[in-house]
């Protein structure tokens, strides 16, 4: 049980880290959205292969994961950075962990796993949350960034289920981040006219792909073998919470009454959940 806690709240002060990154190095225009999906990418990938190399204590190449999670986290990375040239860091992690949330549960409904009533009160309650998030207003974020974000949720949740079946963390992100670099070139390609990067850029994004993503991942591969998908959807809404304290604290971002509200009612969903499965088990 302390082993499962202490891998998961790693993961999601990574997850947290890696909105506040992408956000800080974007917003000002320290790099384009592509250059920095590319080098988050590349960066995480040599960062595991070294990892990996050490820990097996010779040179392999790992063959785990999957094709199909690499184009996961290939489309999660992408949507997610140009989702960040418009969104804040809280408003974007609300909407990712969302949509996450969303499609693990219904993956979940569709394998035969049935919540408990407390899992569902809070499902519930945190749709309520990204409901009132959405819904047009002039405290509602930007269409295009809010659609970006979601369908990086969407990728990010079916990369997160599929890790669920793979047996070596290290070994399956380290391979499916090497098999995501094969669109980095056409990506490099098509953004050639908008390239964009500073020194700070490039630290971020570095930061963003060897740590907050590449050990981040590894993380979160080893503590979802000790998780239900259904509380692994929950336990990921606690990351906008961390992104929006960092928002204010490292970004000058403000909370509006909107944002707290919607934050709120997800917060209190997995509080629910949680409390009710406890009670339950006692």
């Amino acid at each position: 049980m302390i082993r499962a806690f202490g891998l998961t709240a790693a993961a999601m002060l990574a997850f947290a880290g890696n909105s506040i990154l992408c956000r800080l190095a974007l917003r000002d225009g320290a790099i384009d959205p592509a250059t920095f999906t590319n080098i988050r990418l590349v960066s995480g990938a040599l960062a595991l292969l070294l990892i990996f190399v050490v820990s097996r204590r010779k040179f392999a190449v790992p063959r785990e994961g999957s094709r199909k999670a690499a184009m996961m986290l290939f489309a999660y990375a992408i949507c997610f950075s140009y989702a960040y040239t418009s969104l804040d860091a809280a408003a974007g992690a609300l909407i990712l962990f969302g949509f996450v949330q969303a499609t693990m549960i219904a993956a979940a409904l569709i394998a035969g796993e049935r919540p408990s009533w407390a899992e569902w009160l809070g499902w519930l309650l945190a749709v309520a949350g990204l409901t009132w998030l959405l819904l047009p207003g002039s405290e509602a974020p930007p269409l295009a960034g809010a659609a970006l974000m979601a369908a990086s949720g969407v990728a990010w949740g079916f990369y997160s289920i599929d890790g669920r079946g793979q047996s070596d963390a290290l070994a399956s992100t380290a391979a499916n981040f090497l098999r995501a670099l094969l669109p980095v070139p056409i990506v490099a390609w098509l953004a050639l006219a908008n390239v964009a990067i500073t020194p700070a850029g490039l630290l971020l994004a570095i930061v963003s792909g060897a740590v907050t993503s590449g050990v981040g991942y590894v993380i979160w591969y080893a503590a979802l073998r000790h998780l239900r998908s259904i509380q692994a959807a929950l336990v990921q809404l606690s990351v906008p919470a961390l992104a929006a304290a960092g928002g204010v604290l490292l970004l000058d971002e403000s909370l509006t009454g909107r944002l707290l509200l919607a934050g709120f009612l997800i917060l209190g969903g997995i509080s629910l959940s949680v409390l009710g499965k406890t009670g339950r088990m006692a």
